[in-house]
């Protein structure tokens, strides 16, 4: 029996290792990392998330979109792990920035989309505005076809409109209209309904709807990078000021050469590091 001894606690201290062993990796499939708001950053965030769980497995990166405002009162309220905005905390009602830490990752520019029989190649400042506050009402009054306009605006919650409003339509407010919260919804309606324009993203841009240029000058990344094209924004990832190691090494991970340099164009966005001019707001 004596000599039982040592295999005896042998096997007792190899079982407590394996049972170690699975605990830390239980524990590491459970964790996740949460990140809600703007549908404009949306797509960066997916595929980041998707290639970061690739390569840290256990760890799953759950994106959701419902626009900026509800982006910046979840993480404001805990409920999130990062809050997507395309706006500052500070254009935010309701948003204390100082309870909040700001990581800038990328910059989106925003451009007006339109419904391919719309007949419209080239809108000004001035026609943009008078669309959206209900002053021209029909395509022909701007050099288009015979055919009503159709506003489709983002809610009320989104950073997209904010900026378009702020950029697009020099502070001026757009009539009431349909809302939708999604910019691949947005752009969908535009591309089926006949006469109707919205505004997007330029990583949702595509050949279902027509994209005018505006005082002649076309929405590309090169021009926003020279603020030539003036509708474009931070895309930024919010945290609390204590927020978790998990989801600091994600946000490491966005910052990285590797996406900065490769994910972020390949998507539509812009590297901040390649912007000549800077905004404070």
């Amino acid at each position: 029996m004596k000599k039982r001894w040592p295999l005896i606690l042998i096997g007792i201290l190899i079982i407590l290792l394996g049972f170690a062993y699975v605990t830390r990796d239980q524990s590491k499939q459970g964790e996740s990392i949460t990140a809600v708001g703007s549908t404009a950053l949306q797509p960066l965030v997916e595929a980041a998330g998707e290639e970061y769980s690739k390569v840290n497995p256990g760890i799953f990166v759950n994106v959701q979109g419902g626009g900026s405002g509800t982006g910046l009162s979840q993480i404001q309220s805990g409920a999130v792990s990062i809050g997507n905005s395309d706006l500052f905390a500070s254009e935010q009602t309701g948003i204390d920035e100082k309870k909040l830490t700001d990581n800038r990752v990328a910059v989106i520019g925003i451009t007006p989309i339109l419904n391919k029989k719309a007949g419209i190649k080239n809108l000004t400042t001035k026609q943009l505005q008078a669309i959206f506050t209900g002053k021209v009402t029909n395509w022909q009054q701007v050099g288009g076809r015979n055919q009503k306009i159709v506003i489709v605006n983002r809610t009320q919650g989104s950073g997209t409109r904010v900026t378009f409003e702020k950029r697009g339509l020099n502070k001026a407010r757009s009539i009431a209209s349909q809302e939708q919260d999604s910019s691949g919804t947005t752009r969908q309606i535009v591309a089926t309904t006949p006469g109707a324009i919205s505004y997007v993203s330029f990583s949702y841009i595509n050949d279902t709807i027509s994209v005018p240029t505006l005082n002649g000058i076309k929405p590309t990344n090169k021009n926003v990078t020279t603020n030539k094209w003036q509708i474009w924004s931070y895309e930024h990832l919010y945290t609390q000021k204590n927020t978790d190691k998990v989801t600091k090494r994600f946000i490491k991970y966005v910052l990285s050469s590797h996406v900065q340099d490769e994910l972020v164009p390949q998507l539509g966005y812009i590297p901040i590091k390649d912007m000549q001019v800077e905004r404070l707001e």
